[in-house]
């Protein structure tokens, strides 16, 4: 009997030990099942607060891209319109001003409005201009470049030139057309014959690739361009088409001037005659 009692005790101490055994693990398992929960909301939230953040950049630089490109826009019809009236005022001069002659066998027109250039010793030149080519069905749409680097000789102080650059050959259109060309390497580059004398010479006719045309606000007179170098101005172009377009598909014709181009073509399109009566 005394042997059946401690059997029996053994009995209900083994069963307690395995009940509180099953509590302990089916606590520890609520325990881990909970932290696997917040560990997982944790997760969500941190994830949630990226994607929240990414949208909010994604939108700032959608926001910032449009205005700059907006700005982009608004600056390259404005230069566009400049290059219409100081072609105009060129053509339009009567023994300064750009020949009939020069004019009519020009493969190309670029303007560039306000080239910057200056400097103690060495000069340097900048600018932004636009560039149109004739095409078998008339002149090609505006295509935005810019012009840097050249030097020449002593000068003091800085000013702005109004320039006017004439490719006249098909070797000239084919370096312009490569988007980045060397004036003075890839071509010759000469100041341009002017007024009532140009018939009587002929140089231009027979060496010059780019013939160039200034109007001088300030100190200096005369313009060199040798080794200055133009090429894309690619914002420009993207504020203009709303796309980047190669240089060589605006001067060949491949697409339609955008709109605010009208004057600028209209002003290219006239003969010296023409922009001499519009002028009076």
């Amino acid at each position: 009997m005394k042997r059946l009692g401690i059997l029996c005790g053994l009995l209900v101490l083994s069963a307690g030990m395995i009940f509180a055994q099953d509590n302990t693990s089916s606590s520890s398992s609520t325990t881990s099942a909970q932290d696997a929960r917040q560990n997982q909301r944790a997760t969500d939230n941190a994830a949630a607060t990226q994607d929240s953040n990414m949208a909010a950049q994604d939108k700032d630089d959608a926001k910032n891209a449009n205005t700059k490109g907006g700005e982009d826009h608004d600056k390259v019809l404005a230069r566009l319109d400049d290059s219409a009236k100081i072609l105009n005022e060129l053509l339009g001069a009567p023994d300064n001003g750009i020949p009939d002659d020069v004019y009519k066998n020009a493969k190309c027109v670029a303007v560039v409005p306000s080239m910057v250039k200056g400097g103690f010793v060495f000069g340097a030149e900048h600018g932004r201009g636009v560039a149109t080519c004739r095409t078998a069905d008339g002149w090609s749409a505006p295509a935005p470049f810019v012009i840097t680097g050249g030097s020449w000789g002593a000068q003091i102080g800085a000013q702005a030139v109004d320039l006017v650059m004439l490719v006249m050959n098909d070797k000239g259109m084919q370096d312009l057309l490569s988007s980045k060309f060397k004036l003075g390497a890839n071509g010759s580059v000469a100041a341009g014959p002017v007024g009532r004398d140009a018939s009587a010479s002929t140089d231009w006719k027979m060496k010059a690739e780019v013939l160039t045309y200034s109007r001088t606000r300030g100190l200096f007179a005369g313009l060199t361009l040798d080794g200055a170098v133009i090429k894309q101005d690619d914002d420009s172009t993207r504020g203009l088409f709303g796309q980047q377009i190669a240089f060589r598909q605006i001067l060949m014709g491949k697409v339609p001037p955008p709109a605010g181009a009208e004057t600028f073509l209209a002003t290219v399109r006239r003969s010296k005659s023409e922009a001499n009566a519009a002028a009076h």
